[in-house]
């Protein structure tokens, strides 16, 4: 972001600054006092503890100035009745004058990876922005803005939710042109209700697009294919159906390269990436959506697509010792764990599937992890289930006749499990909601083995 002045940010939020600090100046946004960088806005939040006890360490590590509802101490500070939407009106007042290209991405599976798929595809032809990591809520996708260069020509961000207006929110402060939706699934139904409510959750991304915004959908969802109305009048489909504006065919899978063609406005090219995995095919396609909206040529993408590499604990492949992992721990639903256990069925060695519980499902849980139990029968030979709902996956698993499954309930177990189980050669999937934190059983699994 450009340099802001107190004075600055405390007009484009309606805070209160004292003027002998009026025109300090900040640079970027955190709400954590680990990660603070020199210059940096403090922003204060109630949390277990009060916010505003940490003010006088942020400044000592050299935040440049504290967002706050209080005095506390002779501090720079921007004075606000809510520090939470003051952040965003901050972001998206600055957003606005940086005045990029902005795409918002959304989705109830896989839209941290299309996310960096866009931005591969849009940084051959832009100096590009991106959302970090797990940036994609009310806190860290306006402080993810603050943190773009001053130069940013494109911003691609990514939304997440689990209750309703969330999105709304967020769309409101990005003002996106570009918004995209890549499936709706089953994640979040315990506080959405219905795979209904979940479309309705995340249409919310068209209320801060303005009208000559464009709206890209994953044509081969049900949900979204089948809108009773239009939000935006240009609405456009990616897909391998017929109603796909972008469309792909051909589709070849070989060990660690997926390609296939793309046919868009009557022109046809061949596109190749580094990924294990069908289900990336719509990632890639709502990629090239978007950097067709946005001029590219085909080359261009061609060229972003064959550069993309998955961030780490996203289907992230790699050998350790003996053994191939797939780490694939970052977030779990009902649809990835079906697409990553597809993955892992296609492999040639002796397959481990360590799965963990999938959160935020509701009812329809037990269900759901029993379901997952069926399909880890029919594409693994071990099934290691962890956490509350492990026993609902091995009677999914024992239904489809699976014998070598265990549950466990704590990761230590879990991992000498794992260390007596596993030969040499054996592929290892492990995949979980993010809050099980399976990385640290692959952790414990490959320190004690080594």
């Amino acid at each position: 972001m450009p340099e802001l002045t107190l004075r600055q940010a405390a007009a484009y939020c309606g805070g209160r600054v004292d003027e002998k600090y009026a025109d300090c100046k900040i640079c970027g946004a955190n709400n954590d006092t680990r990660l603070i960088q020199p210059g940096q806005l403090f922003i204060v939040l109630q949390g277990a503890r009060d916010g505003h006890d940490f003010i006088p360490m942020a400044m000592d590590r050299g935040a440049g100035a504290a967002l706050c509802s209080r005095r506390v101490g002779d501090y720079p500070a921007i004075y606000v009745d809510d520090p939470r939407t003051a952040l965003g009106r901050i972001a998206r007042e600055t957003l606005k004058a940086m005045a990029p290209k902005v795409v918002a991405v959304t989705g109830s599976v896989g839209k941290s990876t299309t996310k960096e798929m866009i931005a591969s595809v849009l940084e051959t032809k832009y100096r590009t922005a991106k959302t970090p990591a797990n940036h994609n809520n009310d806190i860290g996708m306006p402080m993810a803005i603050l943190g773009m260069a001053a130069d940013t020509q494109a911003a691609v961000l990514e939304m997440g939710m689990n209750h309703f207006r969330e999105i709304a929110y967020l769309s409101d402060i990005a003002r996106p042109q570009v918004g995209v939706i890549i499936n709706v699934g089953t994640a979040h139904l315990e506080f959405l209700g219905s795979r209904a409510g979940i479309r309705r959750a995340k249409m919310e991304i068209t209320e801060g697009m303005a009208p000559e915004g464009t709206l890209l959908l994953n044509g081969d969802n049900d949900m979204l294919a089948a809108l009773e109305e239009r939000p935006v009048q240009s609405l456009h489909y990616f897909g391998c159906g017929e109603n796909a504006a972008v469309r792909g065919s051909h589709v070849v899978q070989t060990e660690g390269r997926l390609a296939f063609d793309i046919t868009a406005g009557g022109t046809s090219f061949p596109v190749e990436l580094a990924l294990e995995g069908e289900h990336f095919v719509s990632d890639a396609l709502a990629a090239a959506a978007v950097g067709l909206a946005l001029g590219l040529s085909a080359e261009e993408i061609q060229r972003g697509l064959r550069a993309f590499r998955n961030i780490s604990g996203r289907q992230e492949t790699y050998r350790a010792g003996e053994y191939t992992i797939i780490n694939d721990c970052y977030n779990a639903g009902p649809e990835s764990m079906a697409a990553s256990l597809q993955v892992l069925g296609t492999k040639k060695a002796r397959r481990l599937a360590v799965l963990g519980d999938m959160l935020e499902l509701g009812d329809y849980a037990p269900a759901a992890h029993e379901k997952v139990g069926r399909l880890a029968a029919k594409n693994a030979d071990l099934l290691f289930a962890f956490g509350p709902h492990a026993a609902d996956m091995l009677a999914g698993a024992e239904a489809e006749g699976m014998t070598a499954c265990q549950a466990f309930d704590s990761r230590q177990a879990l991992a000498a499990a794992l260390r007596a189980a596993a030969l040499p050669g054996d592929v290892l999937l492990f995949k979980a909601s993010h809050g099980m934190h399976l990385e640290q059983v692959i952790g414990a699994f490959l320190k004690q083995d080594r």
